[in-house]
């Protein structure tokens, strides 16, 4: 549907009210204009769907940022998210969270869990640093290896998750820049 507007002229009047009746005039074509404003946004939806006996990361290991200092130390998180430093290092900031875990089974099945290996090698800009000590979430907390170690799923669902934790070695001096490694985790259903 259109507007129409009709302007028809005005005598000629000189002084304030003769302004005021053309800025009127004008104006009015844009007041009678309905104003129409359009925006649109995107999000982003994920799902990941399980099939029976099988498990997925939901989280990586992250041992956050640190501050070393001239003498070497380590970076401790522990499953439960705690964060420790021994020997030179400072903790900055509150980062770091142990790696997750999460997978789906089937009631009171047995699961063998074991690493790919008992440490692993951090690269990045300076000299690489070993993250070693492994320690899986369950009550109590226990060390991985690469020997399996058993546990069972307790919930009716079949569903599970668990974090891991682990050291981190930094050396004395240790160059700034971000470091990364891969460590694996292996379940076997029984």
């Amino acid at each position: 549907m259109g507007t129409s507007h009709i302007f028809c002229p005005l005598p000629v009047q000189r002084g304030p009210i003769a302004l005021a009746a053309i800025f009127a005039i004008l104006i009015a074509p844009g007041a009678a204009s309905p104003a129409l404003a359009q925006g649109s946004a995107q999000g982003q939806a994920e799902a990941i769907v399980l099939r029976p006996l099988s498990f997925f990361k939901v989280n990586d290991l992250d041992f956050g940022d640190i501050i070393p200092s001239a003498t070497a130390g380590t970076v401790t998180i522990e499953p439960d998210g705690s964060r420790s430093r021994t020997g030179g290092v400072t903790l900055a900031g509150d980062g770091g969270e142990p790696a997750r875990f999460a997978g789906l089974g089937t009631q009171n099945r047995q699961v063998n869990i074991s690493l790919g290996s008992n440490m692993i090698w951090l690269t990045g800009p300076g000299v690489r640093m070993r993250a070693r000590t492994f320690e899986i979430g369950s009550t109590p907390t226990a060390i991985l290896s690469t020997s399996p170690m058993r546990f069972r799923i307790t919930s009716a669902l079949g569903n599970y998750n668990f974090p891991v934790g682990a050291t981190l070695e930094v050396g004395a001096n240790q160059a700034p820049g971000d470091y990364s490694g891969t460590f694996t985790i292996t379940l076997n259903y029984l």
